[in-house]
């Protein structure tokens, strides 16, 4: 994904903390107190911007950024899921999709994945985020004979 840390909606994923987990009272005003009223400027050189609000993002180098990343994009897993043999392997946003096919079913396994993933693009649209097409492999993995 690109820059995805710096694009969660910190609204959306507090609503999909107290929707889809269950964190209510204390600890979801502790989540919004981590999340909301962060500034930042920017210095370069001698030159320093005026502070700016964040309204968007989750801290890369917190204990909780990569688990709340998670919890805001864990969605994702059943838009995967609902492609069948498709699988997900995610830590943060460094994602992995994968099946395993028969070298016969090589052409269905190659069409299902192509479009779990143009799913799983839309999906990420609708949350703010979106893949890097320069970080987006594939790898094809086989016998010898294959």
């Amino acid at each position: 994904m690109s820059a995805a840390f710096d694009c969660v909606d910190q609204s959306t994923l507090l609503q999909r903390l107290e929707r889809n987990f269950g964190v209510t009272g204390l600890a979801l005003k502790w989540m919004t107190s981590f999340l909301t009223d962060r500034t930042q400027k920017v210095a370069y050189g001698r030159a320093l911007s005026k502070l700016e609000r964040m309204l968007f993002g989750v801290l890369q180098g917190s204990v909780l950024g990569p688990l709340l990343f998670d919890m805001y994009t864990s969605d994702i897993s059943k838009v995967v899921e609902s492609h069948g043999l498709c699988r997900l392997h995610q830590y943060a946003d460094d994602w992995q999709v994968y099946l395993s096919a028969p070298v016969t079913e090589a052409v269905t396994a190659v069409d299902q994945l192509s479009e779990c993933v143009t799913n799983v693009s839309a999906s990420l649209s609708s949350s703010r985020l979106r893949l890097n097409p320069s970080k987006t492999l594939v790898i094809w993995l086989g016998r010898k004979h294959q």
